[in-house]
């Protein structure tokens, strides 16, 4: 069900919010798929800048999936950190959840996927993306 709801996000757009100069993710730990998709894309919608300068780890680095590159731009202080989605189980453990995997993996840019693949892949273990990497594939903020 939450996948429907997170690609409903991406399909349909999202409300309109009123235009700031630019949103900072100075140090977001990530969370559900969902809200981070409709707040992105309603980000997305207005034209909004994204500067990320600090850690965008887990659910935050959707924001590479939705917003557009000529939105974002990135400090040296910038990190970006991905892993596998994962759900609880029965016993409320955290298990890998191959089907949100698949969807957030396919949803990336593809500098950030071959980026992805060449470091291990999505699992149950963080990979981060910084420094001279990252500047590559986004503009330095001015």
């Amino acid at each position: 069900m939450w996948l429907r709801v997170s690609l409903a996000a991406l399909v349909i757009g999202a409300t309109t919010l009123s235009a700031e100069a630019a949103v900072r993710i100075t140090g977001d730990k990530g969370g559900q798929i969902g809200p981070y998709l409709y707040k992105f894309v309603a980000l997305r919608s207005v034209g909004e800048r994204i500067i990320i300068d600090g850690p965008c780890l887990s659910a935050c680095t959707l924001v590479t999936a939705v917003m557009p590159r000529s939105q974002i731009c990135v400090t040296p202080r910038a990190s970006l950190g991905f892993h596998a989605a994962w759900a609880p189980d029965q016993a409320g453990r955290k298990t890998m959840h191959r089907a949100g995997t698949k969807l957030v993996y396919k949803i990336y840019p593809k500098q950030i996927r071959s980026w992805i693949a060449r470091n291990g892949g999505l699992n149950d273990r963080m990979i981060y993306l910084s420094g001279r990497q990252l500047a590559t594939m986004y503009p330095s903020c001015n």
